[in-house]
């Protein structure tokens, strides 16, 4: 059993937490809104905290799963942030989609106070975290991420370190690129079916077991084929995650001409009042 503390209980971080509970770990929740804490209480026991410092103090590792580089700075630090709470020795594990430079800050500050800190950010969506098999993708130092990878097992199917501290975000960033193109592709290939008037969903029965396959084919195809958006991750959270690939890219030189096309692409979602609606509805740009 490990001490744990996990700040940000959103469609992500709810369920996280719930399997490290159900992992045997004795957790400690915050959230900013103290009413979702206390219904995670109420359903799976451990405690709520009144503040990220709060829920830090005691605690072996903190976890946190917030919006954005500003999210996660107002849960860490500042005097009722998280890193006012850790004792040396202690690790700090986010799993926030945020720049590689948000990562970096935030080590040198945890080195200051005597403390590791990991970036980990997770692939899967809200089902992933629901069945507890993110990946997780992480930066940091070798001996904590040895300490908080059995812990981090208890919600994810994969869990690597791939180098110094933001190197678990610049490969969010890949992820997301790659992500951007495939979505596109198949918004592209299911809008040109209909319109050539073939049976798509016979079509996609074929060329899935094929080398067009991907998770989007498999898991998105029929509700793009049906017009169907309301669920899933959010066009805004991928124009965020977006917008932090291209800034990325400007910093060290790379190209993305095709992430920066359905960046805008997205724009028109958002002006057609889908900011919610899952990233499969690209498809409707092409069909009105």
């Amino acid at each position: 059993m490990t001490k744990v503390a996990f700040l940000g209980l959103g469609v992500m971080g709810y369920p996280m937490a719930r399997h490290l509970k159900a992992g045997g770990h004795e957790v400690t929740v915050y959230n900013r809104s103290a009413a979702k804490s206390a219904k995670w209480v109420a359903e799976f026991g451990g405690r709520a905290a009144a503040t990220p410092k709060e829920a830090a103090i005691g605690q072996d590792i903190v976890f946190a799963c917030v919006g954005n580089d500003d999210d996660l700075r107002s849960v860490t630090i500042g005097p009722d942030g998280a890193f006012a709470g850790l004792a040396k020795g202690a690790v700090f594990v986010d799993h926030t989609t945020a720049s590689a430079e948000v990562a970096r800050e935030l080590h040198a500050e945890a080195a200051k106070l005597g403390f590791a800190f990991i970036d980990a950010p997770v692939s899967g969506g809200q089902a992933g975290a629901e069945n507890g098999v993110l990946t997780v993708m992480c930066g940091g130092d070798a001996e904590p991420f040895s300490r908080v990878e059995p812990v981090i097992q208890s919600y994810a199917r994969a869990c690597r370190l791939l180098g110094p501290v933001g190197s678990g975000q610049l490969a969010k960033m890949m992820n997301q690129i790659c992500i951007a193109g495939i979505v596109q592709g198949l918004a592209e290939a299911l809008h040109f079916g209909k319109r050539a008037g073939l049976d798509v969903e016979a079509v996609v029965e074929v060329i899935s077991k094929g080398a067009a396959q991907s998770w989007q084919m498999e898991n998105r195809y029929k509700s793009m084929n049906a017009g169907q958006f309301e669920f899933g991750f959010a066009v805004d959270w991928m124009r965020k995650d977006l917008g932090i690939c291209l800034d990325e890219a400007r910093n060290n030189g790379a190209r993305l001409p095709l992430t920066a096309l359905v960046d805008q692409f997205y724009g028109d979602v958002q002006a057609k009042g889908g900011n919610r609606w899952d990233t499969s509805s690209l498809i409707s740009r092409l069909e009105t």
